[in-house]
């Protein structure tokens, strides 16, 4: 049990920022761009988006009209948080029922643990606060575990919701996912926290293929213990129309996210990417149910990489491939959590129809 905290200041609450990996995130960012601008057709990895303005960019693609994801997730939550939650801390076997409905009959939860809340890929945690609050109501303290690939954003976050909330206490991860979780798995035992709800929001499922899902969710089921849940947020499939605008924005807020990789690569390796000779392709391809991002250049033209003592020739129309969103079915969903470790107890939709989350029970 965490020491009580209702009097406590902000920054006593704030335990830790973890910074994982540090001395070799460079030398991975030098190692990934090398390796994938080499590689053909090139590709840069979506891991990389994420630096202090990919953040706020990111959150700015959250408020665009076409960007339906945001406000289809924040309409489940608004709607259903304490349900959630409600099942996730339940113990035994009121903690399954049909994935179809969504409809839980909480009232016949009699036992419950305290819940610790792990949330990846954070980012400034704005939903997340629903849950904050609907775990607050059921107890006195929570303890939030957030993971970013974004140290500034971590801290941002943090001071921010422990300026709202006394109760809460924040360790957080600077870190990639698989580092993060291989140090959270050795650690789990000596943390003591109860049970846990862990939080992949957004389509961030999205952005593996079937395998790098599994290979994920398998990595996060070593984390949690039996009856431990997931929340996992997956976008679900419909028209091109939809999905392309969603991806490529009126405004040209996704693009400048996209392009912004290029922007890293001049300031961290000393390259001369000229951004305006490239531009941001978003595809869908029907067949394999996924949304494909590009950049292209615009014309022939070679670049020059001096920290990685590279030059990189473009042939006119040629891309960079950056990051894939794939799309699912619900059947897609149950079997990734049967493949994995998970029961999908519970998923609840927008009323639209257009996203879903999907709560999964570790077995």
């Amino acid at each position: 049990m965490m020491p009580h905290t209702a009097t406590n200041p902000p920054a006593a609450r704030l335990r830790r920022i973890h910074q994982l990996n540090t001395a070799d995130a460079r030398a991975a960012l030098a190692s990934d761009t090398a390796g994938g601008l080499r590689a053909n057709p090139k590709q840069l990895f979506p891991k990389y988006f994420y630096d202090e303005l990919g953040s706020e960019l990111f959150d700015a693609i959250c408020l665009v009209p076409e960007y339906y994801l945001t406000r289809a997730e924040n309409e489940i939550l608004a709607r259903h948080a304490e349900e959630i939650v409600a099942v996730a801390a339940a113990t035994g076997d009121a903690a399954t029922g049909d994935a179809a409905t969504g409809d839980a009959a909480t009232g016949n939860i009699a036992a419950a643990a305290p819940l610790a809340l792990l949330e990846l890929g954070s980012g400034s945690a704005t939903k997340t606060r629903r849950l904050i609050e609907a775990i607050l109501k059921r107890q006195p303290e929570l303890l939030y575990l957030p993971v970013d690939i974004s140290a500034s954003a971590l801290e941002a976050s943090a001071h921010t919701l422990l300026q709202s909330y006394p109760a809460l206490s924040v360790e957080a991860y600077a870190s990639d996912y698989d580092t993060a979780l291989a140090h959270l798995a050795g650690e789990r035992e000596s943390r003591g926290e109860g049970r846990l709800l862990a939080l992949f929001l957004g389509s961030n499922i999205g952005n593996f293929d079937r395998d790098g899902a599994e290979g994920f969710l398998r990595a996060l089921r070593g984390v949690l213990r039996d009856g431990d849940s997931l929340l996992l947020g997956a976008d679900l499939k419909k028209d091109r129309a939809t999905l392309e605008a969603a991806y490529d924005d009126a405004l040209g807020i996704t693009a400048a996210f996209n392009l912004n990789q290029l922007v890293r690569l001049n300031r961290e390796f000393g390259a001369d990417f000229n951004v305006r000779a490239f531009r941001h392709v978003a595809l869908y391809n029907e067949e394999a149910g996924r949304v494909e991002i590009y950049i292209e250049s615009k014309f022939a033209q070679v670049v020059q990489l001096p920290g990685l003592e590279m030059e990189i020739t473009f042939a006119e129309g040629e891309r960079i491939h950056t990051e894939n969103s794939n799309k699912y079915d619900t059947g897609a969903l149950d079997a990734l959590a049967a493949d994995t470790g998970f029961n999908c107890a519970r998923r609840w939709t927008d009323e639209a129809g257009v996203f879903s989350s999907n709560l999964f029970i570790a077995r």
